[in-house]
């Protein structure tokens, strides 16, 4: 019996969108296969819509008290912790991550929208008195007004935590464009900011495809600009959205290298390469896909993380497996067409992921954990972010031949070392040309207060996301310098004051 798919419409002014839409998109569950949803894709006059009931429901909540802010930040924060699984539900029956993984992404969003809820001392300005005579001088930083959030596929809640709670924290108002594949944890999650007391018209979620958001990126009522994605959509957000005048964080895309040195814990090593490797069917930007051990590990380490590749189990992420499908059937042919071509590239294939028994549906979107080794740098499968289950071994002789291969790739935004020397270890962090270090850590995403971004191809702009840089993009600074006379007023009022 086949179930009629769901209408999944945009959210603009705090309610859903009750218009006809022109244009939709197909939602399809990647365990089975099956059309689950249809998405309605904005056009560039809806966005403009939502855009002007951002601008309007700014001059509200840009003007509220910080205590009120932070009072709808902490009810959003518990809001989300209480339907923290029915959220992580959506976002296995979309995306396909199993759910303990899109458990933990859950987590991982509320750990910024916790960093939120400080934002009264996290917008603390400086002040110095009699600067000159009887003139002081202090700054303030104040909301820039309409952002634009534009968030992938691979993490559907965890993106947009980065950004929009220090967006409405600060007092700005926000239009979230999400991926059109996986959209409803994202908008299950703006329908608890409306609970959570945040004014309508503050959120906005808007869904669609180029259109979408080529109208946020020219807007100009539009004042800056977060985008996650592949490095080639970032440049052109980066440069559209600039040439426009608007400030803007474009996190591209990664190949992360793991360094393993000889007197590395192998075991250790191997359980975080599979762990970083093959988490949520690679589809991570901080995922390893570029293992490099150095003389003689390579051959010791490959056999570890072969046989517990052997362990893994691939299915359906609500029964209980260890990795889920990839989000398209486009996508997973496109890695499968990745390894076909490591294969004819002269890569040796330890673990073909194409083969196999999958615990699903045999429609699902499969493709198992894949090995490759003596992977050389001109080869496709390294030079490219496949966005797959797909970990390639590269063999060199020394430190510095892992090192500069690590540092000749176009890619800077995560990498890690495997050690139990300490002085490698703090050579690496320094020499390494990359944003994100891990040390005896596979996947080093940042804490919330701690900023999140790469360097070279992997971001455009000069902020990362969330912590103190995401609050400085988020806000701009403003130097006031003051002469006061000296009055003498007073008035009697015994109550204890308030911050209202």
């Amino acid at each position: 019996m086949s179930i009629e798919p769901a209408r999944i419409t945009h959210y603009i002014a705090g309610r859903d969108w009750d218009g006809d839409a022109e244009r939709t998109g197909a939602v399809r569950n990647p365990a089975t296969g099956a059309l689950t949803g249809r998405v309605d894709l904005a056009s560039a006059g809806l966005v403009g819509e939502a855009v002007t009931t951002a601008t309007a429901a700014g001059r509200h909540w840009g003007t509220m008290s910080l205590a009120r802010r932070a009072q709808v930040l902490f009810a959003f924060r518990e809001l989300l912790s209480a339907r923290r699984h029915e959220i992580a539900a959506l976002i296995t029956a979309e995306h396909g991550k199993v759910f303990d993984d899109a458990l933990g992404e859950v987590t991982r969003g509320l750990e910024v929208a916790e960093f939120a809820c400080g934002i009264p001392q996290l917008l603390k300005g400086g002040f110095s008195e009699n600067v000159s005579t009887r003139v002081d001088v202090y700054s303030i930083r104040q909301p820039v007004g309409v952002v634009a959030v534009i968030s992938p596929f691979n993490f559907p809640v965890m993106v947009p935590l980065w950004f929009v709670p220090v967006a409405l924290a600060c007092g700005n108002t926000v239009i979230l464009k999400p991926s059109e594949k996986d959209p409803s944890a994202t908008l299950a999650m703006a329908r608890l900011w409306s609970e959570a007391g945040l004014p309508d018209g503050a959120l906005n979620v808007v869904h669609g495809d180029k259109e979408a958001v080529d109208t946020l990126l020219t807007h100009p009522d539009v004042k800056a600009v977060s985008f996650v994605g592949s490095t080639p959509v970032a440049r052109y957000v980066y440069g559209t959205a600039t040439a426009h005048g608007k400030r803007v964080q474009a996190l591209g895309g990664a190949k992360n290298h793991l360094l393993v040195l000889p007197d590395a814990d192998l075991d250790l090593a191997a359980d975080a390469a599979v762990n970083a490797g093959f988490g949520s069917a690679g589809e991570r930007c901080m995922a390893i896909s570029a293992l490099v051990a150095v003389d003689p590990v390579a051959d010791e380490l490959i056999e570890k993380i072969n046989e517990r590749i052997g362990k893994l189990r691939t299915g359906d992420g609500t029964r209980g497996c260890d990795m889920g499908p990839l989000v398209t059937r486009e996508h997973r042919d496109r890695v499968a067409g990745y390894v076909a071509a490591g294969v004819a590239e002269g890569a040796t294939l330890v673990v073909d992921g194409r083969e196999g028994d999958f615990d699903g549906d045999p429609d699902g979107f499969w493709l198992g954990p894949t090995l490759f080794d003596h992977v050389t740098p001109e080869m496709s499968v390294y030079r490219d972010e496949i966005f797959g289950p797909v970990l390639c071994v590269t063999r060199v002789k020394s430190y510095e031949d892992g090192i500069s291969l690590i540092n000749a790739n176009p890619y800077g935004n995560g990498t890690a070392i495997f050690t139990n020397d300490g002085g490698a270890a703090r050579r690496f962090q320094h020499e390494v040309e990359v944003g994100m270090v891990g040390i005896n850590v596979p996947i080093p995403v940042p804490v919330a207060y701690y900023s999140f971004g790469g360097w070279k191809n992997s971001l455009f702009g000069d902020t990362h996301a969330h912590g103190t840089e995401g609050v400085h993009f988020f806000t701009r600074g403003k130097v006031v310098t003051s002469r006061w006379l000296d009055p003498r007023h007073g008035g009697l009022n015994l109550g204890f004051p308030r911050n209202d």
